[in-house]
Parts: structure tokens; C-alpha cells; sequence
């Protein structure tokens, strides 16, 4: 499953929360790892963003009621669709 919409939202939005920093300084294998561990959540955490439909207030609100480790793998997928979408757009 994949966030949809507005990436840019999200990541301000993880950025409000405070979420960016601390995952720039992690190991993104790990989270990555534990990420697949736990796939359920972060479904249920891309559709709660989803539903959002890039309002940034209720992406924050979305975010301050998941648990700090989902925040920790929304952004790091957040990342990555940023760079999927930018190598993409390279190419073309």
C-alpha cells in the first residue's frame, strides 16, 4: 500500500510532529525490517493518512495518535516515495 496525494503534505506534516530529524539519524534497514514485521499497522496508518486527503491539520492530528514507531516507518516510506518519484521523473 502506498501513501497517496499530496507526499509534500505528509512530510510537513511528519515534520510538524517532529518525526523527520530523528529518523534522518536511524538506521533505515532496521526500520525497514520492522516495518515488514508489522505490515497490518502500516497499512492502517496509510489509509488513516489517506483519508486525510492532504489536509495538513488532520494529517498532524492522524499522526499524533499513531504510536512513535509507525510514525518512524511512515516517514522513512515517505522518503522513499519522494526518491522513487524524483528518479522517476529524471528519467523522463
Amino acid at each position: 500500500m502506498f501513501i497517496q496525494g499530496d507526499l509534500q503534505a505528509v512530510f510537513d506534516a511528519l515534520y510538524t510532529v517532529g518525526a523527520i530529524d530523528p529518523v534522518l539519524k536511524m538506521d533505515w534497514s532496521k526500520i525497514t525490517t520492522e516495518a515488514s514485521k508489522h505490515q497490518g499497522l502500516m497499512d492502517e496508518a496509510i489509509t488513516a493518512l489517506n483519508d486525510c486527503a492532504g489536509d495538513r491539520k488532520s494529517l498532524v492530528s492522524k499522526l499524533n495518535l499513531l504510536e512513535p514507531r509507525v510514525v518512524n516507518y511512515i516517514a522513512v516510506e515517505v522518503a522513499r516515495e519522494f526518491a522513487e518519484f524524483t528518479s522517476r521523473s529524471e528519467l523522463h
